[in-house]
């Protein structure tokens, strides 16, 4: 892995126009509007009183998969998204641009044979106001990699979850045709609609996004703690371990804590966790 140009390299600032299209398509791909009474996430789907998620921001102006080239030295295909964090500054309007500046933060080393963490750090801007939106880390694992060395501050590894009963628990089902609604927002990785690529790396069917998983949480977090008004969520961190296969249900398992949540999700069906040693962070009301 070539280090030093890593560390060096420039990524030019994306600026991103979405409508309310755009807006209401990201929702429909994580379930919303499932239940046609339920008026609390109407506004959502509907372009009345239209409201963003704070989850777009893990979205918004993608620099594309920049590791494929070969000149930085990275084994991409066996990537694996570690984990995902966004706090939000202000919240994101229901449409307009937003131009995002990137940086790759650092890559920690865990040794020959034992892979890297590499950490990339996007910055949203309201492109005709200038206004801060959100930051959002993601942490990619470079499993094919390691002992090449590394460079900027480790991260804090996140803390387990509480060892006690969840002070509250939300069941959200995925529909078997989420990942194909999910993806038209962006994310095109064939992983996620074929069977065979799916079945080339290693699982029997196409698997949930990892950000759609994410956006799932951000949806329960709204509904039970933040009375659906995404202003409430400032911050929200998840470590995935295991993937979603659409179709399934999705048990968050909460744990009050001062300012905000502990939590984790578990895919019911097979009792398996998804999302572990996630938190996030409430505002007053």
């Amino acid at each position: 892995m070539e280090i030093e140009k890593i560390a060096a390299m420039k990524i030019e600032p994306i600026v991103q126009t979405y409508d309310k299209r755009d807006t209401i398509l990201y929702a429909l791909g994580l379930g919303y509007g499932a239940d046609p009474l339920d008026g609390g996430e109407l506004p959502f789907v509907y372009e009345r009183e239209l409201r963003s998620l704070p989850s777009y921001a893990n979205l918004l102006c993608h620099p594309g998969f920049w590791a494929q080239d070969p000149q930085w030295g990275v084994d991409w295909v066996k990537i694996l998204h570690a984990e995902q964090d966004f706090r939000i500054h202000k919240p994101l309007p229901p449409t307009g641009s937003i131009r995002g500046q990137y940086l790759v933060a650092g890559i920690e080393d865990k040794g020959e044979g034992r892979g890297a963490l590499l950490h990339q750090q996007k910055e949203l801007y309201n492109e005709a106001t200038g206004e801060h939106h959100a930051t959002v880390r993601s942490t990619l694992f470079l499993r094919g990699n390691g002992g090449e060395g590394g460079f900027g501050t480790a991260v804090a590894p996140a803390q387990p979850i509480p060892d006690k009963v969840p002070d509250k628990i939300v069941e959200i089902t995925t529909l078997p045709r989420q990942a194909l609604i999910y993806r038209l927002s962006g994310d095109w990785n064939p992983l996620h609609a074929d069977p065979e690529i799916a079945r080339r790396a290693g699982f029997d069917r196409p698997i949930l996004h990892g950000l759609c998983t994410n956006g799932i949480a951000t949806r329960g977090i709204l509904s039970a703690y933040c009375d659906n008004n995404p202003a409430r969520l400032t911050q929200m961190f998840v470590r995935f371990s295991k993937p979603v296969m659409p179709g399934e249900t999705i048990r968050l398992e909460f744990h009050e804590v001062e300012g905000g949540l502990r939590f984790r999700a578990v895919a019911k069906e097979r009792d398996v966790v998804v999302l572990d040693r996630c938190s996030a962070t409430i505002a007053p009301a």
